[in-house]
């Protein structure tokens, strides 16, 4: 079973991912901001990344940098799940390297697509 890493600072966001994941058969671990992600993937990496860039701390775009520089992180998929959805946003956070961008508000049937078709990679 795929383990995803769902990073939001809202917890309403959060919990509503992370619930449409399980539904779908993935397991998820959570973390409120990026500091907690990387202590997180330092214990146990995940399959994949589900990364909100406007957060406390460490914003998105620097937590997707820092885990694309990670040799053992390259090869994990990082989806930016965002309400920054204009074209500009889209473009800077496919910039730090995120494999895909899903803008809030999204459909379920939207991001669960696009992280299963990250997981099959």
């Amino acid at each position: 079973m795929s383990k995803v890493l769902v990073i939001e600072d809202s917890a309403t966001q959060r919990e509503m991912i992370a619930d449409l994941l399980r539904k779908n058969g993935l397991t998820v671990i959570e973390a409120t901001d990026g500091i907690e992600a990387l202590d997180k993937i330092q214990i146990s990496p995940p399959d994949l990344v589900i990364l909100d860039i406007v957060m406390p701390k460490m914003n998105g775009y620097e937590v997707c940098r820092r885990l694309k520089a990670d040799p053992s992180m390259q090869g994990v998929p990082v989806v930016m799940c965002s309400s920054k959805g204009e074209e500009f946003d889209r473009y800077w956070g496919m910039k730090q390297g995120a494999d895909a961008y899903v803008a809030k508000p999204f459909q379920p049937n939207e991001l669960v697509g696009t992280v299963k078709q990250m997981l099959r990679g």
